[in-house]
């Protein structure tokens, strides 16, 4: 890499005005005594763990000797108290330096650096950043040192800040395995070779504050590794980035004023898994292609809130060098994606939303990252944040790295990367992407190509410890805030409180909610099939009632269902165009129903036929009045925008979502008629009947079992409406309670099921 593409086009240092003129230095100024060799080489390399020790003001013997490291500087002066001006005289490789005899102590002083024209007119004038005592105190040293630090972005990385009376950035980096460390960026030309940082001791942090340096600075890390090579590095801990194909770090504050308290107050007056969750899973980038998170802001809101969404998900957001990879491949774990704009940009959008009364959740990505040598691979020239041996750290699906989920510096890392994102962009959730991959040793691997726990078994134990103590710290500092596992095995106690003990021997994970992979799986499958066909796979759709309250669970139509050839929803569907969509309502009306929170990702809303394209989003087009088929669309997307105003009415929809009370079977079993019906009820027993017909015949005079203590049934939503696309059979009238024992109960209603619909009944 050269040093121009590492980050945008260098900003020349601004010429001071001109100023009086210094007092010239008296005759008594001396030659500094020499570096040591040893020190003078690893300096002039980037190679010495204590470049303060050696550049600077020191006292010595006889006075005070000021040494400066300007390569290409053609002169170097100091500026003393009552302006005494004092020339440093060249000591070869950029050093300048001079002994002030007589001093007592070290003075404050300026420097004046001259590189190529003659004359003080053209020096910079500059504060010497050898000059400061470290920026980064004791207590954040233990608490790195001790994996505790539950705020690690104010620690490590870019900081603006005011350092002993002068403006400038505070630059950190962890990088322990390192012969050296030095600052390089779009103010330096990219050379770093002036601006060695210290090395904080057994922490294995490196420190250097540079006076002067502000917002918008272009910066990274040029690395000594162990074996002498150097490596320029982004920053880890970058809270800004470029804008990918380019790959440098930027210096970078918050100046957002939130305006969302309303929604934070009162975000966590009910646990979620009693409250009305519906998620909206959309992929920022391609939603609109290319509008800006301000612009974003301006129209997502009113979508969602329109369609009745409580929710948002964004896939994930985190800096990523390769579009293709749709954010889950991160390189850049605290910066929002520079693709639409600043960090603060992404903050208006999470408060637009919030203002709209609309909760943001965000896809994390813990689980492995990409090999880019400019990134977190290797870091400091040795395997630093994934595991030293390939067996644990090498991910055989995606070409990735795996996190060393023991390393004490890493899991911090992760853990306080979790709450910056819930505590400075105010998210209000987290889904966890790829638990599985994490939680296996053997994972997508061979026998031989991995190595079993101490106790010999599959479990990354590392990975339990590290998602349990993400858990409980998000939830202990952000109230209100609920996490998502998409995890697709059967470990058992991923949403259990990690105090709580399972038959395994393991604790709870601590998750609020867990991705229903196996609900997905099946439903998908039953309803891919041909209605005749559908009776042999009737326990695939009541298969998942089973184990419906092991954990707590969200039903999820996401993204990774609708690419890669596995079609869009309602092209999963058989039949013509009309059996497809009735299909498609049936399924929506079934899935709102059924116990557990529910997601959707962006364009299933209106039934679009073609799988998502990262490069061209949603086919917003299908919906306009110009296209012959809009109606279609329409229709399905008002459904939806139905399910969701009846759902959040309807607290028997959601209230006991993970209680064996909250649902009771009318028929699970009428595999003849691909005929479903069962009863949700909320915490004071009122009940909705819901009644899904999967077959395209319509069924006159169709019994039910109904409880005896209401008089009647009446429709409060048919996916068969004529609005919706449907064929029109509904029940404009409420269906009577008969004294018919029927399906075990002492009355049955009669009623007429509509072609392949969900129906759903109140008591009138």
């Amino acid at each position: 890499m050269t040093a121009r593409s590492a980050g945008r086009t260098a900003r020349k240092p601004k010429t001071p005005a001109p100023r009086a003129e210094a007092k010239p230095e008296p005759a008594a100024v001396r030659e500094a005594p020499p570096l040591h060799p040893a020190d003078r080489a690893r300096l002039i390399a980037g190679e010495h763990h204590d470049p303060h020790g050696l550049l600077g003001a020191h006292p010595v013997k006889g006075g005070v000797v000021i040494r400066v490291l300007r390569p290409w500087a053609k002169a170097v002066a100091a500026v003393l108290p009552k302006g005494r001006r004092v020339e440093l005289r060249s000591e070869g490789d950029g050093l300048f330096a001079v002994l002030i005899p007589r001093l007592r102590k070290v003075p404050e002083y300026e420097l004046r650096v001259r590189y190529d024209s003659v004359g003080t007119a053209a020096e910079l004038a500059l504060h010497d950043p050898y000059r400061f005592l470290p920026a980064l105190g004791e207590l954040d040293l233990h608490l790195i040192r001790e994996g505790r630090h539950e705020e690690l972005w104010t620690a490590l990385g870019a900081r603006v800040m005011t350092h002993q009376g002068v403006a400038g950035t505070r630059f950190t980096v962890w990088a322990p395995n390192a012969r050296g460390v030095r600052v390089t960026g779009d103010w330096t030309y990219w050379d770093g070779s002036a601006l060695p940082m210290r090395s904080l001791g057994a922490s294995g942090v490196w420190e250097l504050f540079v006076p002067g340096i502000g917002e918008g600075a272009a910066y990274k890390f040029d690395i000594t590794r162990p074996d002498g090579g150097h490596t320029l590095r982004a920053d880890p801990m970058a809270r800004r980035t470029e804008c990918p194909p380019n790959t440098a770090s930027i210096v970078t504050a918050d100046h957002h004023v939130w305006q969302d308290e309303e929604w934070m107050a009162r975000r966590g007056a009910r646990p979620h898994h009693e409250a009305p969750i519906s998620v909206y899973e959309l992929h920022l980038p391609s939603w609109r292609p290319g509008l800006t998170y301000r612009r974003l802001a301006e129209q997502l809101p009113g979508y969602v809130r329109d369609l009745g969404f409580t929710h948002v998900e964004f896939m994930a957001v985190a800096e990523h060098p390769f579009h293709g990879s749709w954010g889950y491949q991160v390189t850049g774990f605290y910066a929002p994606t520079a693709r639409m704009g600043t960090p603060d940009d992404f903050r208006h959008l999470v408060d637009a939303l919030h203002q709209a009364g609309i909760g943001v959740l965000m896809d994390w990505v813990p689980a492995h990252f990409p090999r880019d040598d400019w990134a977190l691979a290797e870091f400091d020239g040795r395997p630093l944040y994934e595991h030293e041996d390939p067996r644990r750290s090498a991910h055989p699906d995606w070409g990735t790295l795996e996190f060393d989920y023991g390393r004490t510096e890493v899991r911090n890392f992760l853990v306080a990367n979790a709450v910056y994102w819930c505590e400075q962009f105010h998210l209000d959730g987290l889904r966890v992407d790829a638990v599985a991959s994490m939680l296996y040793l053997d994972y997508s691997r061979e026998g031989g190509d991995w190595l079993p726990n101490e106790f010999g078994g599959r479990e990354n134990l590392d990975a339990v410890a590290f998602l349990q103590e993400m858990n409980a710290t998000v939830y202990k500092r952000c109230p209100g805030i609920v996490t998502f596992a998409e995890e697709s095995t059967a470990w058992d106690g991923v949403t259990r409180p990690t105090d709580q003990v399972g038959p395994g021997g393991f604790g709870g994970l601590g998750f609020g909610m867990k991705w229903n992979m196996g609900w997905m799986h099946d439903s998908l499958g039953y309803v891919g099939k041909e209605p005749v066909h559908r009776k042999y796979h009737h326990h695939e759709m009541t298969f998942s009632m089973v184990y419906a309250y092991s954990e707590n669970y969200i039903l999820p139509i996401s993204h990774d269902e609708v690419v890669h050839g596995k079609r869009a929803l309602v092209s999963k569907m058989p039949g013509d165009w009309w059996q497809r969509r009735a299909n498609h309502r049936a399924y929506l009306g079934f899935m709102w129903s059924h116990p557990g929170k529910q997601l959707l990702f962006m364009g299933q809303e209106f039934a679009q036929g073609a799988e998502w394209s990262a490069e061209h989003g949603p086919e917003w087009w299908l919906m306009d009045e110009t296209y012959h088929s809009a109606g279609d669309h329409r229709g399905v997307r008002d459904l939806v925008r139905d399910l969701n105003t009846v759902y959040t009415a309807t607290p028997s929809l959601w209230e006991r979502d993970t209680s064996p009370e909250g649902f009771q079977w009318i028929v699970g079993d009428a595999a003849e008629d691909n005929v479903f019906a069962f009863l949700r009820l909320d915490a004071i027993g009122s009940p909705l009947l819901a009644v899904s017909n999967f077959s395209p015949v319509v069924r006159h005079d169709y019994r039910l079992g109904v409880p005896d203590t209401f008089a009647a049934w009446a429709e409060v939503l048919n996916t068969d409406a004529t609005r919706y696309g449907g064929s029109g059979v509904v029940g404009t009238d409420p269906v009577k309670t008969e004294s018919v024992p029927w399906h075990g109960r002492s009355a049955s209603v009669r009623m007429t099921l509509p072609p392949l619909a969900t129906v759903w009944l109140r008591p009138a």
